[in-house]
């Protein structure tokens, strides 16, 4: 029986979003996807702007009580850890501890290599948001993540039927409405802009029937 070839241009398609990435594209991605993200972190660091997550939660402390930002990530994250290797294996778990390092060396150093002598915190907002997003989307495609709250959240999803997406958004929002007691109104709101700016990017760019990369 001859195969259909009207088959054939639907399972090059297939073939081609099932990408398997050498060792070395995974360390490449993890050190732009960091870098990227780091980058972001310091737009809004100097705009005085956060975002949600376990970001936004390392923001808070570096607002409110004066910790590095670089550390107090790091911290945040280690409780998650345990959850990730239970829920997602050692391998993601690994990566993540990569990225979630390299982040917060990243975050410590970026200051240093990048100063602004003028930012206007519109564009902070967006194009920080637009560079957190980016950074995300190479992680996700290397099979790593920033850990903390997205790990709980899918936890959630699989033990208890909660949506990873509503809950995600609830410690966002959360996050958000605390920020309103540490930072000024119209910084908040830029924040959220900013929040917006990240999860667009992801939206439109993290899609399974698009790419999926396998390492």
């Amino acid at each position: 029986m001859q195969p259909d070839k009207s088959d054939a241009p639907e399972a090059e398609r297939v073939a081609a979003i099932f990408v398997r990435h050498p060792l070395w594209e995974d360390g490449l991605a993890l050190l732009t996807g960091t870098a990227l993200v780091a980058l972001g972190i310091a737009f809004y660091s100097h705009a005085g702007l956060l975002t949600g997550g376990t970001v936004g939660l390392a923001f808070l402390l570096k607002y409110l009580a004066g910790w590095s930002f670089g550390p107090a990530f790091f911290l945040l994250n280690l409780p998650f850890y345990a959850l990730a290797i239970w829920r997602m294996g050692w391998q993601f778990t690994l990566r993540t501890v990569c990225a979630v390092g390299l982040v917060s060396l990243f975050a410590e150093l970026t200051p240093q290599w990048v100063r602004f002598a003028e930012l206007n915190v519109v564009y902070a907002a967006v194009f920080g948001g637009f560079a957190i997003g980016i950074g995300l989307l190479i992680l996700f495609r290397h099979r790593a993540s920033l850990g903390g709250v997205n790990i709980l959240a899918l936890f959630l999803q699989e033990r208890f039927g909660l949506r990873a997406g509503t809950f995600q958004m609830g410690i966002d929002a959360l996050i958000v409405l605390a920020a309103v007691f540490v930072v000024p109104a119209d910084k908040v709101l830029l924040s959220v802009l900013g929040a917006v700016a990240l999860n667009l990017v992801l939206a439109i760019n993290h899609r399974a029937d698009r790419y999926m990369g396998v390492s």
